[in-house]
């Protein structure tokens, strides 16, 4: 016998997953062309422990579009590293304007990768929305309320949809209008990370 078509209501259950998480690759507008240029953990690190030491690994942006290569390590505080505050429309690296950034519902959208682009459209375009596990710095709790209203899931959805054509996209004649830098930098929260030591390389 056929499986029946599932015609019930788009689930989605929260995790709790952190916005840390989608930290691995952040894209952001190129400093120098104006392009799309890719920051990423130093090449050559140790396994990585957990999602929130991605806030303090070392760093580098590389555009193939023009060459630019830059370096970024984390300050240190008391021995410890001190974690980059990740929010907003700026990386919390190179203080870049993300790429991925659109004009939505008189906001702006934006995301750091495909990846977090997938995980927004999951939870938008679910018309059930499961609770999560509590934890407080869990991510879907924390969006914005007019992304979660349901009078503007379409135009969410919308919005998400320009941010995965964009994630293809690395000239500079394809930045969005919406990618310029704002300063909108998250509050102060002070996370420290304790290391055995500066990652090989620092100084």
């Amino acid at each position: 016998m056929d499986r029946e078509q599932d015609t019930g209501p788009a689930r989605h259950r929260d995790r709790g997953e952190w916005l840390p998480r989608f930290a691995g690759r952040v894209l952001v507008v190129c400093p120098r062309c104006g392009g799309r240029a890719d920051v990423i953990p130093r090449p050559g690190l140790p396994p990585l422990a957990h999602s929130g030491e991605l806030l303090v690994r070392p760093r580098r942006l590389a555009c193939g579009g023009c060459g630019v290569n830059a370096g970024w390590q984390a300050a240190r505080r008391d021995g410890a590293l001190v974690a980059a505050q990740l929010g907003g429309t700026e990386d919390p690296f190179f203080r870049r304007p993300l790429w991925l950034q659109t004009r939505c519902a008189g906001h702006v959208l934006w995301a750091c990768n495909e990846e977090h682009v997938e995980a927004l459209a999951a939870y938008t375009g679910a018309t059930l929305r499961e609770g999560g596990t509590g934890r407080t710095r869990a991510m879907f709790p924390r969006l914005p309320r007019w992304m979660k209203e349901s009078g503007h899931r379409a135009a969410v959805l919308a919005g998400l949809e320009r941010l995965r054509v964009l994630s293809a996209l690395s000239a500079p004649a394809d930045r969005s209008d919406a990618a310029h830098e704002r300063s909108d930098l998250p509050r102060p929260y002070r996370a420290v990370y304790q290391r055995n030591g500066p990652y090989e390389g620092d100084v």
